[in-house]
């Protein structure tokens, strides 16, 4: 019996917003694409789009061979766990969609399996293609399709984004593949190894030593340290605390002012740009009324919105929405219940308001005054740590943290978490 393999995924910009799936059907054997399938479907949210890409991916599959067992692989852990039958589907719109992939091939001839999304990127790719398409007006074309990329070209592109440890691994493949006597070697031009040189080439030149070689000096990077708000009356009683407007707790308003006073004796802050939320604001305007500085208030750098979570517990919403909040800690492109934010969403929204103020505060250091979340993605980001990771750091209220931004595209985390100032 043959056996293929179909790798799905699917995609909201703003979810719900305008979305589109995307699918490829491999050889299980030899992991060659036999067929490809994707499609802009209108405004609806990520899990809808997740579960039309396993629909069209199971039909593309049983075209090619009625009689295939087939292993379906997702990077959506919702999707994934609920056609194993390990996770009730309580949602209304998901019931129908999961009947619809269950009657595709009999009973037992499909098996599912989560993988990361690192690992699926072909039918990524597909979906992120069926979304542009539409926002042209057009349907996606096979013959237009890039998702056949060379390894290479994605390590091209990856370089192009700023402040993501992909974009200083590519840039020190490149490095390592330019040098004289390198090709198809694994040491570089010294004889040294070349995952030691590739791990060099993503160091900052001030920590050149003498001899070692490290390059050429890029200048000074733009550099992120990073507020936390201080205390509100949510942050002790541990509540999801995403688009409320809360403001500031007395020992909030104590910790602020002790911030402001330890970046003061530092006096390296050059601006200050701040989240629009009350809470934030807050904390900015006693650090720039210490440094004689303005405020800047940019939109991207807002929590999550948590939805219908906002100013419970954590047993709360446990209580509540279990089965939404297990799909959330499972993957990142699950919501919270009532249409907040996923954290792929967020983390699409924080890195592009991050390549721009690196653009605007090259050479220079700025306040960034912001929430949990935006904070932790940065430095998720800068390190290539995966969206998990989000869940495995700890950030105090009041906290300090500092990112570097090279004009290479490296970024190097300085610091993380530092509370010294409240003690």
């Amino acid at each position: 019996m043959r056996e293929l393999v179909v790798e799905a995924d699917g995609g909201s910009r703003g979810n719900p917003g305008p979305a589109g799936y995307g699918a490829v059907v491999r050889d299980a054997s030899s992991g060659e694409p036999l067929v490809e399938r994707a499609e802009y479907i209108g405004v609806a949210t990520n899990n809808v789009a997740e579960y039309r890409g396993l629909i069209a991916g199971l039909r593309a599959a049983r075209e090619l061979d009625p009689d295939a067992r087939v292993h379906a692989r997702m990077d959506s852990k919702l999707v994934v766990e609920q056609m194993s039958g390990r996770w009730k589907i309580k949602h209304p719109d998901m019931k129908p969609l999961a009947a619809e992939a269950a009657g595709i091939f009999p009973s037992g001839r499909v098996t599912y399996e989560w993988i990361p999304r690192e690992r699926n990127k072909h039918a990524d790719r597909l979906a992120n293609e069926a979304m542009d398409a539409g926002r042209r007006g057009e349907q996606w074309e096979p013959s237009a399709s890039s998702a056949a990329l060379s390894s290479s070209a994605e390590d091209v592109r990856a370089a192009r984004v700023v402040g993501d440890a992909a974009a200083g691994a590519a840039k020190a493949r490149a490095a390592l593949a330019s040098r004289p006597g390198n090709a198809g070697s694994e040491t570089g031009g010294s004889g040294a190894p070349a995952r030691a040189v590739a791990a060099q080439a993503t160091l900052p030149k001030s920590t050149e030593v003498e001899g070692a070689g490290w390059g050429p000096d890029l200048g000074p990077p733009a550099t992120f340290v990073l507020l936390r708000h201080g205390e509100t009356a949510l942050t002790p009683e541990k509540r999801f605390s995403g688009s409320g407007d809360h403001e500031l707790s007395e020992v909030g308003r104590r910790q602020a002012e002790a911030v402001a006073a330890a970046l003061a004796a530092r006096g390296t802050i050059q601006a200050i740009v701040s989240s629009p939320l009350k809470r934030c604001r807050q904390t900015a305007e006693a650090v720039a009324t210490r440094l004689g500085l303005d405020v800047r208030i940019d939109e991207g750098l807002r929590e999550t919105d948590f939805g219908a979570w906002e100013g419970l517990t954590f047993a709360e919403v446990r209580e509540r929405y279990g089965d939404d909040l297990d799909a959330w800690l499972a993957s990142p492109k699950a919501e919270p219940t009532g249409g907040g934010e996923s954290f792929a969403t967020v983390a699409r929204r924080v890195a592009a308001t991050r390549d721009r103020l690196v653009r605007e505060y090259q050479g220079r250091t700025v306040l960034v005054v912001t929430h949990v979340t935006p904070i932790k993605t940065l430095v998720r980001l800068a390190i290539g740590a995966p969206p998990e990771s989000l869940f495995r750091m700890e950030l105090s209220a009041a906290s300090v943290s500092a990112v570097a931004y090279y004009a290479d595209g490296n970024a190097s985390l300085r610091l993380l978490n530092d509370t010294s100032h409240l003690r």
